[in-house]
């Protein structure tokens, strides 16, 4: 069959579905290919599942916090657990997504698209011709490293390890970043006996200094074996036992063996050499989200390598498809400011440059350190809770450029630091946000008070000129 539309959306994960709805909502006729599930990666092997496993342990971590409250001998009900991870994912079923795609007159075709050209798109024995663009929304999927044995090792990836039915009895996690340590968390938090492997000098290499420090001793506090900067050399299986051997020698056993040291976009096998392109490796774009030197052709979400997050591919996605409706749009927030959180216990959420970056970028930078539980609104949520909020301020210009924080459910936080990020609102402006008593938002009280102390200079005295 041929089939003529305007636009041809290879992906229906976040990205897709929100480049296709919003193109249908102002009167294209658009198709969305999809080969899995409607609704993507992160519906149903990651961002929600993993949430799902991770929440009845923070909230059971609060609940301690507060005194009065009867945590049930503070153990969760693993099978109970499941059956909501389960609900969340929808038992793998997506035809409770179809109908979001269904009202906007989106076609789904179920497949695997391949280009022919930029305009052409093979789903089997169908071709679609889009008369105005095609969008490549098909994310990204784990690297496996080259570590003799691994292959064989039956190892888990973030698909087997957010939709495993049973809590395994010994869990090794090869990799500290947001997957490995969000896993970690979760399942000892059910009552797996969790190792977790990095090769880099701390966990969370990319974020500042001092989360990886405070998130690994979170973690040995629940129990997990840590280790830092030792790399896996081998893998082995014997029947239910993996075998990790470190660089030093030191074997980790452990029932399941979790792959988590990154993702590549899903670029092979697409047809980009049809185009001139290579297919592999992420599709270069420019910030119009047009596939370089091919026009007609987007890439959106983490297909490109801009920003592997859902958000991030979301906001690209929105701007993909106004440029495709003739709006003017250009991305570039997804570069500079997208915010990230890891949802372990501490929560981490960050957004802009740590403080190192933004002295190698030749920033006249200060770091604001201050303790998140140091409010009144912490006696009340987080109470006693670990965690350190960083604040970066370009001093030449006094605007934030960086902001983490560190602590119990700070991940809402993070939406007023991005619009001060984003916004490049003076300190002088945010001296004059009052933020309201007794809550945890008086930690800007608290950056701004620090800063003035730091620098000696009366923000209120010299308020922004625009006020």
């Amino acid at each position: 069959m041929e089939r003529d539309c305007d636009v041809v959306v290879i992906g229906a994960g976040p990205a897709g579905e929100i480049a296709a709805g919003r193109l249908a909502e102002n009167g294209r006729n658009v198709v969305i290919v999809e080969q899995e599930l409607v609704g993507g990666e992160c519906s149903f092997y990651s961002c929600m599942p993993s949430k799902a496993l991770l929440r009845p342990g923070e909230l059971l971590a609060e609940v301690g916090r507060v005194p009065g409250v009867l945590a049930d001998g503070g153990r969760l009900d693993a099978a109970a657990v499941l059956a909501r991870r389960d609900e969340v994912i929808a038992h793998l079923d997506d035809s409770s997504q179809v109908p979001w795609l269904q009202q906007r007159r989106i076609t789904l075709v179920r497949g695997r698209g391949r280009l022919e050209g930029a305009t052409r798109v093979r789903v089997g024995d169908d071709l679609l011709f889009a008369r105005e663009a095609v969008i490549l929304a098909t994310g990204s999927g784990p690297v496996i490293p080259p570590i003799p044995g691994l292959a064989e090792a039956a190892a888990w990836s973030n698909r087997e390890i957010t939709t495993a039915t049973t809590v395994p009895a010994s869990l090794t996690v090869l990799g500290g970043g947001v997957v490995g340590v969000e896993m970690a968390q979760a399942w000892a938090s059910l009552g797996s006996d969790v190792t977790i492997v990095e090769a880099l000098d701390r966990l969370l290499a990319r974020e500042e200094p001092y989360v990886g420090e405070e998130i690994a001793a979170a973690l040995r506090d629940l129990g997990v074996t840590v280790h830092i900067g030792r790399k896996a050399t081998a893998v082995t299986r014997q029947g239910q036992t993996t075998t990790v051997t470190l660089e030093d020698g030191t074997e980790v056993t452990g029932s399941e063996l979790l792959v988590a040291i990154g993702r590549r976009p899903h670029s092979e096998d697409l047809g980009l050499e049809s185009v001139g392109l290579s297919g592999r490796g992420p599709v270069p774009v420019d910030d119009q989200l047009r596939v370089d030197g091919v026009p007609g052709l987007y890439a959106v979400g983490d297909i490109n390598g801009r920003s592997l997050l859902t958000h991030s591919g979301k906001y690209q996605a929105r701007i993909a498809a106004d440029h495709i409706l003739g709006r003017p749009a250009r991305a570039w927030a997804d570069l500079a400011g997208a915010p990230r959180v890891i949802f372990c216990d501490p929560q981490v959420a960050a957004v802009g440059v740590t403080f190192a970056d933004a002295r190698e970028q030749g920033v006249d930078a200060i770091a604001i350190d201050l303790p998140t539980s140091g409010t009144a609104g912490a006696s009340f949520y987080g109470r006693g809770a670990a965690g350190t909020s960083r604040f970066v301020v370009d001093r030449d210009r006094e605007r934030l450029i960086g902001v983490t924080f560190v602590g119990a459910e700070v991940a809402d936080f993070l939406q007023a630091a991005t619009v001060a990020v984003i916004g490049e609102v003076s300190l002088g402006r945010l001296a004059h946000a009052i933020a309201p008593f007794p809550t945890r938002s008086e930690l800007w009280l608290k950056f701004i008070e620090a800063y003035e102390a730091e620098t000696g200079h009366s923000l209120h005295a010299d308020p922004d000129p625009d006020c």
